[in-house]
């Protein structure tokens, strides 16, 4: 998965970015890079190949502005190398573009409208950026490019764009990949990740599917790619810095196994009263009660974490219940029994294979479950660091009483 960073109205915009990018190193990637601009007519562009600290290193003092975006990039098309790395700029050198996701027509759109411009890199996102440019020049402002392009697009994207004529604006805009806007006393950013962000606010305003943002350091607008303004309250993000950083340990992987007991203590106590009876939603239970089946939909070592729930909910709650890799599920689903009841594992919150399914299982109109570990992701809930999901594996491991008996339904799970 790729990361997004980017913020107007900072001082030390710069330190702000490769903060930022570094509490988003748990997402994996291959390069990084940042674009700063001071807002009086100097910017900068740095691009590296390997860990964040290699950026870091290539960041002179003089690279200072009051706005920028960054990106760790996770290779999917092209391989790892600065021309492939983000920011992509377009080569008029106007527009600067950083983006999480995948355009699946991108080769289509440089056939049809590129021919003749010369791409430096083999991503689409760079497809993108020169579209951008091309309606720019054929007379459309900034937002009016950024929403034609927007609207040529399939796939999935969360970009953070910047046009160099109008340095004190940021252009936004998510589809089916995670962003949120981070909203500041004199700034406002933009992340993948709330965590990228916590160091700065715990306010954020939460994007929806196909919605333009254009961000400023005192405004925030959010529309829909129709042009139709929307207004969306800001919330609260709570998060420790001891939970999100490596502290004492060398790595995040080591911390996550040593933390697993103190995970499923806060589980149990989260999920049980004073009295220490279970505790949980009665919609969800009674939601649970009616099913025939359960399904659990999950991938890598979530789904792991699946065949053990798989086989504790039919031992000690008598309940039928099979569990699926998503990315099969997403594009084979299996007949179903009568009255089915989905839980979707994801650690993330944002594992695209699953999201695929639960927009489907919606679609139909059957209940479902989310249990993953982040409250402010597209699958709803919070971020653990590592994509081992060594937690994750722990869960269906808790104390039995956790676990729902068929006749008095108890289980752990979270609503989404």
């Amino acid at each position: 998965m790729c990361g997004i960073v980017g913020v107007i109205g900072k001082k030390n915009a710069t330190q702000v970015l490769l903060q930022g990018l570094e509490k988003l190193e748990y997402r994996g990637y291959d390069s990084a890079g940042i674009y700063v601009n001071d807002q009086q007519g100097h910017d900068y562009l740095v691009k590296r190949v390997g860990r964040i600290k290699n950026l870091e290193n290539a960041v002179t003092d003089d690279v200072v502005g009051s706005m920028g975006i960054g990106h760790t990039r996770w290779a999917t098309n092209g391989m790892p190398s600065e021309a492939n790395s983000h920011p992509h700029l377009s080569n008029d050198e106007r527009f600067y573009l950083v983006h999480n996701g995948v355009i699946t027509n991108a080769n289509a759109l440089r056939d049809q409208y590129l021919q003749g411009i010369e791409l430096a890199s083999e991503t689409d996102t760079e497809i993108v950026v020169q579209l951008v440019a091309l309606f720019a020049r054929e007379g459309l402002d900034a937002k009016a490019a950024f929403a034609k392009t927007l609207k040529m697009l399939d796939g999935s994207y969360a970009f953070s764009l910047v046009d160099r004529l109008t340095p004190d604006t940021l252009y936004v805009a998510k589809n089916k990949s995670p962003l949120l806007i981070g909203k500041g006393d004199g700034f406002n950013a933009v992340a993948s990740d709330a965590m990228a962000l916590i160091s700065e606010t715990d306010q954020f305003v939460a994007l929806q599917d196909e919605e333009l943002v254009i961000l400023t350091k005192d405004n925030i607008a959010i529309e829909t790619l129709a042009g139709e303004p929307v207004s969306r309250d800001a919330f609260t993000v709570k998060l420790d810095d001891g939970e999100i950083s490596k502290g004492t340990y060398p790595f995040f992987m080591l911390k996550e196994i040593d933390e697993q007991p103190i995970v499923m203590h806060r589980l149990v106590d989260a999920y049980t009263d004073d009295e220490g009876q279970v505790s949980i939603d009665s919609d969800l239970l009674a939601a649970m009660k009616r099913a025939d089946r359960l399904y659990i939909v999950a991938a890598g070592t979530s789904y792991h974490a699946g065949l053990v729930g798989q086989a504790l909910f039919e031992k000690l709650a008598k309940v039928p219940a099979e569990a699926y890799l998503a990315s099969e599920f997403g594009y084979h689903q299996p007949l179903l029994s009568e009255r089915p009841f989905f839980i979707f594992l994801t650690q993330s919150g944002e594992t695209a294979d699953i999201r695929q399914v639960l927009v489907k299982i919606k679609a139909q109109g059957f209940p479902s479950l989310t249990v993953t570990n982040v409250a402010v992701q597209p699958l709803r809930v919070k971020q653990i660091i590592n994509c081992c999901c060594t937690q994750a594996l722990k869960l269906p491991l808790l104390p039995p009483r956790l676990i729902p008996h068929r006749s008095r339904l108890k289980p752990y799970w979270p609503r989404h």
